[in-house]
Protein backbone atom coordinates (compact mmCIF):
# COMPACT_ATOMS: atom_id res chain seq x y z
CA UNK A 1 0.00 0.00 0.00
CA UNK A 2 1.42 3.32 -0.75
CA UNK A 3 1.28 5.74 1.89
CA UNK A 4 1.56 9.34 1.86
CA UNK A 5 4.42 11.38 3.84
CA UNK A 6 1.44 13.46 6.01
CA UNK A 7 -2.06 13.33 6.83
CA UNK A 8 -4.91 15.24 4.06
CA UNK A 9 -6.51 17.99 5.21
CA UNK A 10 -9.56 16.61 5.73
CA UNK A 11 -8.00 14.32 8.34
CA UNK A 12 -6.06 17.31 9.99
CA UNK A 13 -9.24 19.50 10.01
CA UNK A 14 -11.36 16.45 11.44
CA UNK A 15 -8.40 15.57 14.19
CA UNK A 16 -8.19 19.31 15.46
CA UNK A 17 -12.12 20.45 15.39
CA UNK A 18 -12.66 16.81 17.55
CA UNK A 19 -9.82 17.62 19.79
CA UNK A 20 -12.07 20.51 20.18
CA UNK A 21 -14.91 19.07 20.48
CA UNK A 22 -14.35 15.83 22.38
CA UNK A 23 -12.57 18.37 25.05
CA UNK A 24 -15.51 20.00 25.35
CA UNK A 25 -17.36 17.35 25.77
CA UNK A 26 -15.74 15.68 28.44
CA UNK A 27 -15.72 18.96 30.76
CA UNK A 28 -18.98 19.39 29.98
CA UNK A 29 -19.87 15.82 30.91
CA UNK A 30 -17.42 16.27 34.51
CA UNK A 31 -19.69 19.63 35.01
CA UNK A 32 -22.80 18.02 34.78
CA UNK A 33 -22.57 15.48 37.03
CA UNK A 34 -21.15 18.07 39.68
CA UNK A 35 -23.80 21.30 39.29
CA UNK A 36 -27.47 20.86 39.45
CA UNK A 37 -28.06 24.98 38.55
CA UNK A 38 -26.40 24.62 35.07
CA UNK A 39 -27.12 20.75 34.80
CA UNK A 40 -29.89 21.13 32.03
CA UNK A 41 -28.24 23.94 29.94
CA UNK A 42 -25.11 21.58 30.16
CA UNK A 43 -27.20 19.03 29.03
CA UNK A 44 -28.67 20.88 26.20
CA UNK A 45 -25.14 21.38 24.58
CA UNK A 46 -24.06 17.99 25.82
CA UNK A 47 -26.82 15.80 23.20
CA UNK A 48 -26.42 17.87 19.74
CA UNK A 49 -22.24 18.17 20.86
CA UNK A 50 -22.63 14.01 20.96
CA UNK A 51 -24.21 14.10 17.53
CA UNK A 52 -22.06 16.01 15.95
CA UNK A 53 -19.44 13.77 17.18
CA UNK A 54 -20.77 10.47 16.22
CA UNK A 55 -21.43 12.36 12.46
CA UNK A 56 -17.71 13.60 12.51
CA UNK A 57 -16.27 10.02 13.38
CA UNK A 58 -17.95 8.32 10.63
CA UNK A 59 -16.89 10.84 8.31
CA UNK A 60 -13.10 10.66 9.97
CA UNK A 61 -13.17 6.65 9.95
CA UNK A 62 -14.38 6.48 6.00
CA UNK A 63 -11.39 9.34 5.34
CA UNK A 64 -9.12 7.24 7.24
CA UNK A 65 -10.11 3.68 5.20
CA UNK A 66 -9.85 5.95 2.13
CA UNK A 67 -6.75 8.07 2.94
CA UNK A 68 -4.19 5.68 5.05
CA UNK A 69 -1.98 7.63 7.23
CA UNK A 70 1.34 8.06 6.70
CA UNK A 71 3.93 5.57 7.87
CA UNK A 72 5.65 5.98 11.54
CA UNK A 73 9.38 6.48 11.79
CA UNK A 74 10.71 2.94 10.76
CA UNK A 75 12.97 3.13 14.08
CA UNK A 76 10.16 3.63 16.19
CA UNK A 77 10.64 0.72 18.56
CA UNK A 78 7.83 -2.23 17.98
CA UNK A 79 6.39 -1.38 20.94
CA UNK A 80 5.88 2.01 20.50
CA UNK A 81 4.40 1.67 16.74
CA UNK A 82 2.11 -1.04 18.64
CA UNK A 83 0.70 1.49 21.16
CA UNK A 84 0.25 4.19 18.62
CA UNK A 85 -2.12 1.81 16.63
CA UNK A 86 -3.80 0.57 19.58
CA UNK A 87 -4.43 4.02 20.77
CA UNK A 88 -5.89 5.13 17.75
CA UNK A 89 -8.40 2.34 17.49
CA UNK A 90 -9.59 2.84 21.07
CA UNK A 91 -9.44 6.54 20.47
CA UNK A 92 -11.63 6.07 17.23
CA UNK A 93 -13.92 2.91 18.63
CA UNK A 94 -14.53 5.72 22.10
CA UNK A 95 -15.65 8.22 19.53
CA UNK A 96 -18.01 6.41 18.16
CA UNK A 97 -19.03 3.85 21.74
CA UNK A 98 -19.36 7.17 23.77
CA UNK A 99 -22.18 8.80 21.65
CA UNK A 100 -23.60 5.31 20.88
CA UNK A 101 -24.17 4.43 24.58
CA UNK A 102 -25.31 7.90 25.69
CA UNK A 103 -28.09 7.67 23.17
CA UNK A 104 -28.84 4.25 24.00
CA UNK A 105 -29.07 5.23 28.21
CA UNK A 106 -31.27 8.04 27.66
CA UNK A 107 -33.24 5.65 25.63
CA UNK A 108 -33.36 2.92 28.14
CA UNK A 109 -34.11 5.52 30.49
CA UNK A 110 -37.04 6.95 29.00
CA UNK A 111 -35.18 10.11 28.49
CA UNK A 112 -36.23 12.29 25.12
CA UNK A 113 -32.79 13.14 23.04
CA UNK A 114 -33.99 16.42 22.34
CA UNK A 115 -31.15 18.14 19.90
CA UNK A 116 -32.45 21.43 19.89
CA UNK A 117 -36.36 23.25 19.85
CA UNK A 118 -38.61 20.40 19.21
CA UNK A 119 -35.82 17.75 16.91
CA UNK A 120 -35.56 14.57 18.83
CA UNK A 121 -33.32 11.62 18.17
CA UNK A 122 -35.81 8.13 17.91
CA UNK A 123 -35.01 6.36 21.02
CA UNK A 124 -32.62 3.08 20.37
CA UNK A 125 -33.77 0.75 22.92
CA UNK A 126 -36.70 0.23 24.90
CA UNK A 127 -37.40 2.02 28.11
CA UNK A 128 -35.63 -0.19 31.06
CA UNK A 129 -34.50 0.86 34.28
CA UNK A 130 -32.11 -2.35 33.89
CA UNK A 131 -30.23 -1.29 30.79
CA UNK A 132 -30.18 2.51 32.05
CA UNK A 133 -29.01 1.14 35.40
CA UNK A 134 -25.91 -0.49 33.72
CA UNK A 135 -25.08 2.13 30.54
CA UNK A 136 -25.25 5.37 32.89
CA UNK A 137 -22.32 3.87 35.00
CA UNK A 138 -20.58 2.51 31.56
CA UNK A 139 -20.93 5.62 29.25
CA UNK A 140 -18.79 7.60 32.47
CA UNK A 141 -16.30 5.03 32.99
CA UNK A 142 -15.53 5.16 29.49
CA UNK A 143 -15.04 8.61 29.62
CA UNK A 144 -12.34 8.44 31.95
CA UNK A 145 -10.89 5.68 29.52
CA UNK A 146 -11.42 8.74 26.81
CA UNK A 147 -9.58 11.30 29.24
CA UNK A 148 -6.99 8.87 29.80
CA UNK A 149 -6.75 8.06 26.30
CA UNK A 150 -6.10 11.72 25.27
CA UNK A 151 -3.54 12.27 27.93
CA UNK A 152 -1.40 9.42 26.37
CA UNK A 153 -2.09 10.87 22.83
CA UNK A 154 -1.30 14.12 23.69
CA UNK A 155 1.85 13.06 25.69
CA UNK A 156 2.75 10.75 22.78
CA UNK A 157 2.39 14.06 20.13
CA UNK A 158 4.93 15.91 22.28
CA UNK A 159 7.62 13.27 22.81
CA UNK A 160 7.62 13.24 19.18
CA UNK A 161 7.48 16.95 18.40
CA UNK A 162 9.90 17.70 21.10
CA UNK A 163 12.35 14.66 22.15
CA UNK A 164 12.05 12.74 18.95
CA UNK A 165 11.58 15.42 16.31
CA UNK A 166 10.78 12.80 13.81
CA UNK A 167 8.33 14.84 12.21
CA UNK A 168 5.60 12.62 13.12
CA UNK A 169 3.76 15.27 15.06
CA UNK A 170 4.07 17.87 12.08
CA UNK A 171 2.36 15.50 10.19
CA UNK A 172 -0.75 15.82 11.72
CA UNK A 173 0.01 19.52 12.69
CA UNK A 174 1.11 21.16 9.07
CA UNK A 175 1.10 18.33 7.01
CA UNK A 176 4.18 18.51 6.15
CA UNK A 177 7.96 17.51 8.20
CA UNK A 178 9.84 20.51 9.72
CA UNK A 179 12.97 22.05 7.71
Amino acid sequence: MNRPPHFNLLARVLHWSMAVAILTMLFVGAAMVVSLRHREVLLDLHRPLGLAILLLAIVRLANRLRHPPPPLPADLPRIQAMAATASHWLLYGLMFAMPVIGWAMLSAGAYPVELFSGVRLPPILPHSPVLYGFLRPLHGVLAYVLFFTILAHLGAALFHAWIRRDGVFEQMSTGGKPE
